[in-house]
C-alpha cells in the first residue's frame, strides 16, 4: 500500500499538476519550504501528506477502504501514515543529520 500511496502522490500531486519536478534541486527546492537548502522531517513529510489529505474525503483522519486507490488494501491512519513516512525519512538520511539533502533525496529508496 505504501507504494500505492506514493504513486497516487506521484501522480496526482497539486504540485505536479503546476510544474514538473524535472531534477532533484527542483525536488528539494519545492520540499524546503524554509528555504535552509535541506528537508527536514516535517517538510518531508508535509509534503508527501498531500496524497493522504487528498483521498481522506471524510476528513475523519483515516483512509477507508472506499477512500484508497481501487477501493482496495487496508485503512491507514494519518498516524501510520506519518510514521511510515518518518521511517522512509530515517532509511533516505544516509549521513544520519537529521535532513535529507539533495543527494539524499536522488538516492533509490533504502
Amino acid at each position: 500500500m505504501r507504494c500505492r500511496l506514493l504513486l497516487f502522490a506521484i501522480l496526482c500531486s497539486p504540485c505536479a499538476a503546476q510544474a514538473q519536478v524535472t531534477a532533484t534541486g527542483d525536488y528539494l527546492a519545492r520540499m524546503d519550504t524554509d528555504r535552509d537548502g535541506r528537508v527536514s522531517l516535517a517538510e518531508y513529510q508535509a509534503w508527501m501528506s498531500y496524497a493522504f489529505e487528498g483521498m481522506d474525503r471524510n476528513r475523519d483522519g483515516v483512509l477507508s477502504v472506499d477512500e484508497l486507490p481501487g477501493g482496495r488494501g487496508k485503512p491507514i491512519t494519518r498516524e501510520a501514515h506519518l510514521a511510515q513516512l518518518a521511517e522512509r525519512f530515517r532509511r533516505q538520511d544516509v549521513d544520519r543529520d537529521g535532513f535529507l539533502s539533495a543527494k539524499e533525496l536522488a538516492a533509490p529508496p533504502q
